[in-house]
């Protein structure tokens, strides 16, 4: 008998969740439950420098308010980051990464965008200069960052949403961070980190985290880890084609919460642009028995305003 799959909701306390976070934790949700799979709950808030005060509790606000109910305790990153530690100290050991004291202007200066991608392609400068963190700052006179050597080659993966799909890591992005300057760990080390230690083994996420797939594929790799099977939903966008984002307050949950909107209405809308059959209003347990989350797809999903505006008509 196969063991029953284990799935997680990661939110980021830097600022309101919105529709377009709530249709893909309701996805993750009944992904999981729909075949008696376990659902943790991860807040992801190592980037203290933009976690918003009062923004764990809202969060946990916003998804209770949905429906959506978790197993065990809420995991804090920031709780314990031992794991992540080790992580990185075995990979500098192994010549798998190497401390870098550029900053951002230095290696925008000499690199430049890749096509479609907002990071530049970090060039190597540091690669080979110095054995430990302590060398380099003893040298430079600058907290080092660590960067994962990320040889050239293809790495490829099929997502379970969008199929076969193959990144050439070292000619888009380069040598990427695994913990900055300031020594906070970095997303792509901190989730491929976490995942395998909570005993994560499938992912639902939205399709612009698909490069970042490559990236945490090679940190496995070098780490040992097992693979998580991924299915990367479509984003939310709004009328005007563009991505839904935290500072849009009329779509925040919050504010969906507080004006005395219907969450059954939110669920039955995220539910039905994702191709579920459901009725006007539902709870999350509603959707599981004939959930498929292949229906979903990868493509954008737009909010136009008819919709819009029958979620906010929709009163509890």
């Amino acid at each position: 008998m196969l063991a029953a799959p284990i799935g997680r909701l990661a939110p980021s306390p830097t600022g309101r969740l919105h529709l377009g976070h709530a249709r893909s934790f309701l996805l993750a949700w009944w992904h999981a439950r729909s075949r008696g799979g376990r659902i943790l709950l991860r807040i992801e808030d190592l980037d203290r420098e933009r976690v918003k005060p009062g923004a764990i509790e809202v969060v946990l606000r916003d998804l209770a308010w949905l429906g959506l109910d978790w197993d065990g305790e809420p995991l804090l990153q920031s709780a314990d980051t031992s794991a992540l530690e080790h992580a990185v100290d075995r990979l500098i050991a192994a010549g798998d990464a190497y401390p870098c004291v550029c900053t951002r202007a230095e290696v925008a200066a000499i690199s430049a965008p890749h096509a479609g991608e907002d990071e530049t392609r970090y060039p190597g400068t540091c690669r080979d200069k110095w054995r430990s963190c302590a060398d380099a700052e003893r040298a430079t006179g600058r907290k080092p960052a660590v960067r994962l050597r990320v040889e050239p080659g293809t790495i490829e993966f099929v997502d379970g949403l969008a199929g076969p799909r193959a990144y050439d890591v070292a000619a888009t992005v380069g040598d990427f961070t695994i913990r900055r300057r300031d020594g906070a760990f970095a997303y792509q080390l901190a989730v491929t980190v976490d995942d395998a230690r909570t005993g994560v083994d499938e992912v639902v996420r939205g399709a612009d985290l698909l490069p970042s797939a490559a990236r945490q594929k090679f940190l496995q790799r070098r780490l040992g880890l097992p693979h998580p099977r991924w299915w990367h939903v479509g984003l939310v966008l709004d009328a005007d084609g563009q991505r839904l984002a935290k500072r849009r307050g009329d779509l925040a949950l919050t504010t969906l919460r507080e004006a005395g909107i219907d969450p059954r209405a939110v669920v039955a809308w995220a539910a039905r642009v994702s191709r579920q059959p459901c009725e006007e209003r539902v709870t999350p347990g509603d959707v599981l028995p004939g959930f498929q989350i292949e229906r979903a797809g990868c493509e954008p999903v737009v909010l136009d305003r008819e919709a819009l505006d029958r979620l906010l008509a929709a009163r509890a």
